[in-house]
């Protein structure tokens, strides 16, 4: 056995990965990824040892063409991740919001989806839990790293980690659909069509396609990009230097607006998009022009916003534990103090709206006019406590060690998909009837292997031409 180490490290923020390949009779293994990382293996066999050593050497040669050199495992430390300095203060209202059930999750949390049968919320140990609306926690996932946020594309639903990956958590075995370009320090991110956009520390936007392959991208008039929203119309990135539009297709700036102070968060609407800034405001800007349509002033820097369908109400979180609600014009309806700590991201559904916290919890607040009515003159509902089962049904990512679950046969009403090997990248093509035999499938890149069948519940087309899995993956034999 024969291996091959390079690593490509540059200064000032650039890139800082590694690229390993291990040559074992017919099989080549390759693993790369961020430099102190477990990185992701890719392997290949050959019909004979000759040209599995040629391949091998091929793609040595290419990365030392472009710039990596032979290093000593271990010996560069990897680069230290950005964790978002936040500060929370004592909420100064005088009345606590009307708390239904809170669930501590253990770590500062960003991420949260709500849907039409679950919340979800992701925090910095790389948990994600899931809850019915009533409060019960319904199963967990082990990420390798904390959890920048959480996005959802139709009904598959996407987090992103410190480690540079985006996993998808739409089944029982949740995997890597995206990885991150090793010198992009994620931020914040949207999913639209199967598009990834990525907003980063260094004020870049970076935007990928379902299948993993960098598109396009460009770097804002500001650092730290705590914004990014997409529609077909354009991507909107908000950053410190206010918000700025650019092309789907990479085009151009569309328009940029300066913002009152640095963008903190970012939500959209049909027609608008709303910029939580750390100048203590939310801001409506229109998504066709980028004029500034209303302000939501806030009494501390706002970590995070929201609103109602259309725009009805807006909601914002602060950072001195407070929760507001405005009307569409701009005027204040009522300010609470969360009862814990600063909401970083939230979402309302159904007159509930969903805060995660400095804190580590997710807390669901009736948002109901009688509620916050009943809460003003201080009266508030006695917050149920979510406790985590200890049988809590818990799930991890595939790898290529994962003991991914075999059949001799597909079940009816299941379909197989094949790894076959295009133009020197490993795609997963159909084999079952009935599908458009030149759409690839997103799939996880960690166990596909050349030749290899698999058995997935349900495939569902999506737009730009590609199939996303639904349900249990297993290994045809």
């Amino acid at each position: 056995m024969t291996t091959t180490y390079l690593e490509l490290s540059e200064d000032g923020g650039g890139a800082h990965k590694f690229y390993e390949v291990t040559v074992q009779g017919l099989v080549v293994s390759v693993r790369y990824g961020r430099i102190g990382a477990a990185g992701q293996t890719q392997t290949s066999t050959f019909p004979t040892v000759q040209k599995a050593q040629a391949a091998a050497a091929k793609k040595v040669g290419e990365k030392v063409r472009k710039g990596y050199a032979p290093a000593v495992p271990g010996a560069r430390a990897a680069r230290a991740v950005t964790r978002r300095q936040v500060s929370s203060a004592p909420s100064t209202a005088r009345a606590v919001a009307p708390v239904l059930w809170r669930f501590r999750t253990g770590s500062a949390a960003f991420g949260i989806h709500v849907d039409d049968d679950r919340c979800w919320v992701g925090n910095q140990s790389g948990d994600v839990y899931t809850l019915s609306h009533a409060g019960d926690v319904l199963a967990r996932f082990n990420l390798p790293d904390g959890v920048k946020c959480l996005v959802a594309d139709d009904f598959w639903i996407y987090a992103g980690c410190d480690d540079g990956r985006v996993y998808d958590l739409s089944s029982k075995l949740p995997f890597a659909a995206y990885d991150i370009a090793a010198d992009v320090d994620i931020f914040w991110l949207d999913i639209h069509e199967g598009v990834l956009n990525v907003a980063d520390r260094a004020g870049r936007l970076t935007v990928i396609d379902h299948e993993d392959e960098h598109q396009w991208s460009r770097r804002s008039r500001g650092e730290h990009a705590w914004m990014v929203r997409a529609d077909d119309r354009a991507v909107y990135h908000g950053h410190q230097s206010g918000v700025t539009a650019y092309a789907p297709d990479g085009g151009g700036e569309l328009w940029h607006t300066a913002t009152r102070g640095g963008v903190l968060f970012g939500w959209q609407e049909h027609d608008a998009v709303y910029a939580g800034t750390a100048r203590n405001t939310v801001q409506r800007l229109s998504k066709a022009s980028g004029a500034i349509e209303a302000t939501y002033p806030c009494d501390s820097a706002v970590y995070s916003c929201a609103t109602s369908p259309g725009g009805r109400f807006v909601f914002a979180g602060d950072s001195s534990s407070s929760v507001y609600c405005f009307d569409r014009d701009g005027t204040r309806l009522w300010k609470l103090s969360t009862g814990g700590g600063s909401a970083l991201s939230m979402q309302y559904r159904d007159e509930r709206l969903y805060l995660v916290t400095t804190d580590g919890s997710l807390v669901c607040v009736d948002a109901s006019e009688a509620a916050v009515t009943a809460a003003q003159q201080g009266t508030v509902p006695v917050a149920r406590d979510v406790k985590l089962a200890a049988a809590t049904p818990t799930y991890a990512p595939a790898t290529a060690a994962t003991a991914v679950t075999t059949v001799t046969a597909a079940p009816a009403g299941a379909v197989v998909v094949e790894c076959v090997q295009e133009a020197g990248r490993m795609r997963v093509h159909v084999v079952s009837e009935g599908y458009e035999p030149s759409w690839n499938v997103q799939f996880p890149r960690a166990i596909r292997e050349p030749g290899a069948r698999y058995v997935v519940d349900a495939l569902h087309a999506a737009s730009g031409g590609f199939y996303r899995v639904r349900g249990d993956i297993r290994r045809l034999l």
